[in-house]
């Protein structure tokens, strides 16, 4: 099985690949930083030297590198059964002190980004009547978070997105599914003092991935919520 992972060497991404990894998924993923990209290979290819993986150096902000990504990941995998849209971009900022580029920035990698791999993609999984597609939303994508609103405003939007290929696949057997993590402990939040209940850890995210993909081929969540054990963030 072949998957195709945004924003990969850290955090959320870099679990999400690892467990793909561990159930045997061939895997092609973007970052920003190639040292990163190059350093995460040597890990992958060192636990599963049976496995193929393919590292590209994307922003999910130019459009070009995103087209150039798209195209490279499905020539090296051949075919492509699972997209999971992780990159993202958070600027936190109240509404009206905002940067005048904060709300083109941020649609650009957490809306445009994800629109256009999951309409590229899913021109592949036609072909084969099956796919997964899932949308790494957040809480924000329900509830506007106020020191950070265009960031909000762009995970509402990636969540009505993630809405509209459920209802434009599902005839073609492709399954999407938006997972919707609280606070996730990861390197933006370093050197925090919350204990660590406040959050969810990366690998439970990555975990719920899993999960969906070993469900029946009739069963689709929608909407994945994960919150922390205590607290709303």
């Amino acid at each position: 099985m072949n998957a195709i992972v945004t924003g990969a060497t850290k955090g959320i991404g870099k679990a999400i690949v690892e467990h793909l990894a561990a159930n045997n998924y061939n895997v092609a993923f973007c970052a920003r930083n190639q040292g990163e990209i190059d350093k995460f290979l040597v890990e992958l290819k060192q636990s599963y030297p049976n496995l193929s993986f393919y590292g590209i150096k994307a922003d999910m902000e130019n459009m070009s590198d995103l087209k150039d990504f798209a195209t490279l990941s499905l020539k090296n995998l051949g075919s492509v059964d699972v997209l999971v849209n992780n990159a993202g971009l958070y600027i936190p900022s109240n509404l009206f002190e905002e940067g005048e580029d904060d709300l083109e920035r941020q649609l650009k990698v957490n809306v445009q980004a994800p629109h256009y791999l999951s309409k590229f993609f899913a021109q592949s999984m036609k072909g084969q009547s099956s796919g997964y597609i899932f949308n790494i939303c957040s809480i924000a994508s329900l509830k506007p978070v106020p020191s950070a609103s265009s960031y909000s405003i762009s995970k509402a939007a990636l969540l009505s997105l993630t809405r509209a290929l459920r209802v434009s696949l599902m005839s073609f057997g492709i399954k999407v599914t938006a997972i919707i993590p609280g606070a996730t402990l990861t390197d933006s939040w370093a050197g925090t003092t919350l204990p660590a209940e406040r959050f969810v850890s990366a690998d439970d995210v990555a975990a719920s991935v899993i999960a969906c993909l070993q469900m029946s081929a009739g069963a689709n969540v929608d909407d994945l919520i994960i919150r922390p054990q205590q607290g709303e963030i």
